[in-house]
């Protein structure tokens, strides 16, 4: 199987902006709306959203089944307060488990989390606990930055983020670390504050001991690892000044990195830097950088060209494509299992 870890539902039906601006446009006066049920989207509107985009695609680069949560950029954990986000983060949750029942072969849920500014993450327990029990979801996306790009979170060693650690633990599943929208200008979204994200949650973990407390935790760092592969000499150099074990002993047993990396040279270096172990298939489609490559003439994300013209084996495009997958979201591979796969 080709399966693709990394997908939102970026193709949503406008029901749902619009849905998402009243709430925006009401955050002072709550009481006038909108209400949840107000929300009304079909199922064949949400096949239409699906087939015509992400299902169409998947079929036409032959990736098979895709780990699917709500937009990371949608999130947008910054705005109002909890009981905003928990409103919002269950209507996205709810519309990808019904497109996980859509298409059950080509779609897995992943939970959006309702966080917010300094508020115990502690709070977002009963979500994971709906999507991962009633829903099915194989996983969840964690915002490390719900300040929206203001950075007012302690790092991800700190204890503040260990009931969602022990409710990850309890129900064995990974964590994405996935921010959402800057409303800071100093940081682009997709260009800098999503790849500023994934570097700081490795060095995050790099320079605490957070894995001897949670031994099975599994983080995903999507965007290939932000600058982590290129720099890994100094992250290696940085672990050995602050007296860490080797980083493969350190951290590898439990961060993986995606390949949501939009060229070959990119892809290149990952697969050599980072243990063909600790890599996993993605594509982000239909995300954060849509275009078509001209010195290509394919599209970017289009990332599973990269990954067959690399100079690996067949069993490590093996684990890449199908078999690291299983093994970070057992709840997807005894998903697989029961039918059959």
């Amino acid at each position: 199987m080709i399966i693709d870890i990394h997908g939102h539902y970026t193709t949503a039906p406008k029901a749902l902006e619009d849905w998402r601006k009243r709430q925006i446009d009401n955050l002072a006066t709550p009481a006038l709306g909108p209400k949840p049920g107000e929300l009304k989207i079909s199922d064949d509107e949400l096949r239409d959203s699906i087939e015509q985009n992400q299902l169409r695609l998947m079929k036409q680069r032959g990736a098979d089944l895709t780990i699917f949560s709500p937009r990371a950029s949608f999130m947008a954990h910054h705005i109002g307060d909890y009981n905003t986000s928990a409103t919002w983060a269950a209507i996205c949750n709810e519309l990808c488990y019904r497109v996980s029942q859509l298409f059950p072969d080509h779609f897995a849920g992943a939970a959006m989390l309702p966080q917010s500014p300094g508020v115990d993450p502690a709070t977002c327990l009963r979500e994971i606990e709906q999507c991962v029990k009633e829903y099915g979801f194989v996983g969840l996306n964690i915002n490390t930055d719900p300040s929206g790009g203001h950075w007012t979170s302690p790092p991800l060693s700190d204890r503040h983020w260990y009931p969602v650690y022990e409710k990850m633990v309890e129900l064995d599943i990974p964590a994405m670390i996935h921010v959402s929208t800057s409303c800071n200008c100093a940081f682009h979204t997709t260009g800098a504050h999503y790849l500023n994200a994934d570097t700081t949650a490795f060095m995050q973990c790099l320079t605490s001991d957070l894995f001897r407390d949670f031994p099975t935790l599994k983080f995903v760092i999507p965007h290939g690892g932000g600058a982590v592969p290129y720099h890994w000499g100094r992250f290696r150099g940085l672990a050995q000044e602050l007296k860490k074990p080797l980083l493969g002993e350190h951290l590898l047993n439990n961060i993986f990195f995606d390949t949501c990396v939009y060229h070959q040279p990119g892809i290149d270096l990952l697969t050599r830097v980072i243990p063909v172990e600790n890599v996993l298939f993605a594509s982000e489609m239909i995300g954060a950088v849509r275009g078509i490559d001209p010195e290509t003439g394919h599209y970017y994300d289009d990332t599973k060209r990269y990954i067959d013209a690399a100079n690996l084996s067949a069993e490590e495009r093996y684990l890449i494509y199908e078999g690291n997958a299983r093994r970070v979201y057992p709840r997807l591979d005894a998903a697989l299992k029961a039918k059959g796969k």
